[in-house]
């Protein structure tokens, strides 16, 4: 048997518990009653989180669901897996629900030809659908659900008290989740996301890569003002509001002008 290291009361982050990297960031959320994950990785992933969920003496039929953050291939491809062997239920946003139930490889960044990435995206049944407002409940605790989009359209925070389960909203190095048209990316809901972040009086950030961090509201608006830029440069393609060049082209084909 293992010997529980939470790093807050009633918070197991199984990457941090075995001391290395084994999947994208899976936090179990537990009781005296029931427990909960959030996340699981990739599918060759799910064994040996269950092998320590088993040694950390967490009984299976006590898994009150799996909470996928968001739709995307590192976080949610071994939740099929996962499912059938802790016998439990999956929950997530509705935007969440479609991709997950229909395996779409697309959306979910499981298949990009253009970098020869062809990965495997099980469909899985989802049992609950949450939104903004609603609450969790893992035993006598109560996640609260907000839904933060941006860098999907279906990504959920979930708040415990002073901590918050951010997904891939923002990491400790000031980073976000990648900005990508094709699974729904939406640069002024990450700014809606994060300015509500922000405003919040969370204490920690939990996030779904990378360590946990307190929150820090000037690493957030060094964050914000990056993703202002985003909103008007041609290197984020559909994602982007406009482009001003654009606009000083038109104006100089008017004028005539020439190139200096």
């Amino acid at each position: 048997m293992l010997e529980r290291t939470p790093l807050f009361p009633h918070v197991i982050e199984l990457n941090h518990q075995v001391r290395r990297r084994i999947s994208c960031c899976v936090y179990l959320v537990y009781d005296d009653h029931e427990w909960a994950l959030i996340d699981i990785g990739y599918d060759d992933a799910v064994e040996e989180c269950v092998e320590v969920i088993r040694q950390l003496d967490f009984p299976f039929s006590k898994c009150k669901t799996i909470i996928a953050s968001h739709a995307d291939v590192d976080h949610i491809q071994g939740l099929a897996a996962a499912r059938q062997i802790l016998k439990t239920t999956v929950t997530c946003h509705p935007k969440t629900a479609k991709p997950l139930e229909a395996g779409d490889r697309l959306t979910t960044f499981a298949e990009i030809a253009a970098q020869n990435i062809h990965l495997d995206m099980p469909p899985v049944s989802v049992d609950h659908q949450v939104d903004d407002g609603d609450c969790i409940r893992v035993g006598n605790l109560e996640l609260e659900v907000w839904h933060t989009p941006g860098h999907t359209d279906g990504q959920l925070s979930l708040r415990l008290d002073d901590l918050l389960f951010s997904g891939d909203n923002l990491f400790r190095d000031g980073c976000v989740g990648a900005i990508d048209a094709h699974h729904g990316s939406n640069i002024p809901d990450f700014i809606r996301s994060l300015e509500r972040i922000r405003a919040s009086d969370v204490e920690w950030l939990l996030p779904s890569h990378g360590p946990i961090f307190r929150k820090d509201n000037r690493l957030i608006d060094r964050t914000l003002a990056r993703l202002e830029g985003y909103l008007h440069m041609a290197d984020f393609g559909t994602c982007a509001v406009d482009w001003p060049l654009l606009d000083q082209w038109e104006r100089e084909l008017v004028e005539g002008k020439l190139p200096k």
